[in-house]
């Protein structure tokens, strides 16, 4: 590994955000995982969680090109539901789900500097009512069109980003790694990095 690569690789760990998790459930299209993960590296999103419960498991998740956001990441599949929100939960204190409910909030009125999951739910049905019973609340991207709804690589990049945003001006993007010692290490030897 180049001195310019580890730089790069010790400043993207540095900012990998522990607590910031991203659960998919049931979303078909693979363009809009992938653009998912990419939005994910770009955030320092390290943990997503793919849901299958509707649908068959993805078999192409993981990439061995560098160019490719799902090498950067940590995929954890499942194909059942309460199996995946406790692992999810072991992760979380918060569980938002997208969802447009008599009980959502804006997401502009979450606080995403916690130890939060998002849910976002496939394209056609959203979030379903099974996954939502382990969620702490829902929230929606405040729109004023004709159509009340967003794709949902759109959706979760706007959400990831106000999560950026909020992360950002709370100092986690200061360069001091936010992942476990152990977890930055793994990494770091994943992505070529010796154990220095």
């Amino acid at each position: 590994m180049t001195p310019e690569r580890e730089v790069k690789v010790r400043r993207v760990l540095n900012h990998r955000q522990s607590g910031l998790i991203v659960v998919m459930e049931n979303v078909h299209d693979p363009h809009n995982i992938a653009a998912v993960m990419r939005t994910c590296d770009a955030v320092g999103v390290q943990d997503i969680f793919v849901l299958t419960t509707v649908i068959p498991r993805h078999k192409t998740l993981r990439s061995n090109s560098s160019a490719s956001a799902a090498g950067w990441l940590t995929i954890h599949q499942y194909d059942n539901t309460a199996e995946c929100m406790k692992a999810v939960r072991a992760k979380s204190e918060k569980i938002f789900a997208t969802h447009l409910g008599v009980q959502s909030h804006s997401l502009y009125d979450l606080d995403l500097t916690g130890k939060v999951a998002l849910v976002f739910g496939n394209e056609h049905n959203g979030v379903t009512e099974e996954c939502l019973q382990y969620c702490d609340g829902n929230f929606i991207i405040p729109q004023v069109g004709m159509v009340q709804s967003l794709n949902i690589s759109v959706a979760c990049a706007i959400t990831l980003y106000e999560a950026f945003r909020q992360r950002n001006n709370a100092g986690f993007y200061d360069g001091n790694p936010r992942l476990p010692e152990g977890e930055w290490k793994t990494l770091a030897r994943e992505w070529g990095m010796y154990d220095q």
